[in-house]
């Protein structure tokens, strides 16, 4: 949990802290193609190498990957929060920030890897309820904080510097937390790092082959994928409509309207946390991501459709919820179905599937949409695309099920 919080809230002030010094910073300027390039080179990279890295979660001792994957982010972090102080172009900052978030999420695939070892199985459900209410509690005043910090000494440069550099506090507290772990306690066992160099080499094989022999993680994976899409497309429309001027107060424009957005997302992440373990045992895992995608489908066809500065904030909390729901589904069906062997190879796969979604989303989407955000082609393209995932999670599910991995 100290692992988990801490980096959470380290990438919640690192991530706002970025955001308001590229997005919504005077002294800089982004059109579509930039902002989709940017989080292009923040999660590209990690997309790729992720699957490998994943498959050392599976034979390097996951202590010592968390206590010092924290210990380098920190150091990213800060080198990226002195740059961006000093006035030095996006195009380092951006290199820097890309290291930070891609060790972020290894941080993160380690930590889901490793719950299993110290939860026992009936209660992985309700446990990582508790963590994902709790923890997006936990990102969302690492957000906070960062505006905050933006806010006092200004939207420039050095307060979104300053801002940067108080998150490496996170990964401070992460290193420490990890520290104070047992040699392999948080697996795998020892003799598994005896293939680690045939492992790296197939990590995206086997990941994608664990996925594959389990009907329920392939239903999750196909939910995530859908659901990233969209948000990816939302997430440009989100800021181009919210830096233009609204007439509802500052809370609904500009940094303050981001953060806000970042709040009500966190929100509906809380409510899926609660709401999530009471809907599986009555629904079953696939029912639930089904579930989600369909709210998340009705919400992109109404609010998000409106353009409205307050409905964008309504349907980012509803989307933060559908999406969280399906992801706490599908950590459930990855940590129940997937053996320790391969759970940090699929973990890790995930991540990449995350990312590489929303990056495609993002870049497709600068491509076509209006400068100002309001592109109603381009919502019901993405509307369309949860309609998909829900056609493909009905053919999976008429699937004849493999043998266990």
């Amino acid at each position: 949990m100290a692992v988990r919080f801490a980096s959470q809230f380290g990438d919640g002030m690192f991530q706002a802290g970025l955001g308001g010094a590229i997005l919504f910073n005077p002294e800089r300027h982004t059109d579509p193609t930039a902002i989709a390039a940017g989080f292009a080179v923040l999660l590209l990279p990690y997309s790729v190498i992720g699957p490998f890295a994943g498959a050392l979660l599976d034979r390097w001792d996951r202590k010592l990957v968390l206590l010092w994957a924290s210990v380098l982010r920190g150091v990213l972090i800060v080198s990226a929060a002195t740059l961006l102080a000093a006035g030095v172009g996006e195009t380092p900052i951006l290199v820097l920030a890309l290291a930070a978030v891609g060790v972020s999420r290894f941080v993160l695939a380690g930590v889901s890897a490793s719950l299993p070892r110290v939860v026992r199985p009936d209660w992985l459900v309700p446990t990582n309820s508790v963590l994902a209410t709790v923890g997006s509690g936990v990102s969302a005043a690492g957000a906070a904080a960062a505006v905050a910090v933006i806010g006092v000494v200004g939207a420039g440069d050095d307060g979104s510097g300053l801002a940067v550099a108080l998150a490496a506090c996170g990964s401070l507290v992460g290193a420490v937390a990890a520290a104070g772990f047992a040699s392999h306690r948080l697996g795998p066992e020892p003799g598994a790092r005896e293939a680690a160099v045939r492992a790296v080499a197939h990590g995206l094989a086997n990941g994608a082959r664990a996925v594959w022999h389990s009907r329920g993680v392939t239903t999750a994976m196909i939910g995530i994928g859908a659901h990233r899409i969209v948000f990816g497309v939302d997430t440009l429309i989100l800021v181009l409509v919210l830096r233009e001027p609204s007439g509802d107060g500052a809370l609904t424009s500009g940094l303050g309207g981001f953060g806000v957005a970042v709040g009500a997302t966190a929100a509906g992440m809380l409510l899926a946390a609660v709401t999530t373990p009471l809907l599986i045992p009555g629904l079953g895992r696939s029912r639930v991501v089904v579930a989600g995608l369909t709210v998340a489908f009705a919400v992109q066809c109404t609010l998000i459709a409106q353009f409205d500065h307050t409905l964008l904030l309504v349907g980012a909390f509803l989307l933060g919820f559908a999406g969280q729901s399906v992801k706490l589904t599908g950590d459930a069906a990855m940590q129940l179905e997937i053996d320790d062997d391969h759970r940090g190879q699929v973990f890790a796969l995930q991540d990449t599937v995350f990312n590489i979604a929303f990056i495609v989303a993002v870049a497709a989407a600068s491509v076509v949409i209006a400068p100002d955000g309001r592109s109603a082609g381009l919502v019901f393209t993405a509307a369309g695309v949860y309609a998909v995932g829900l056609m493909a999670i009905a053919v999976v599910a008429r699937r004849r099920p493999f043998p266990r991995f």
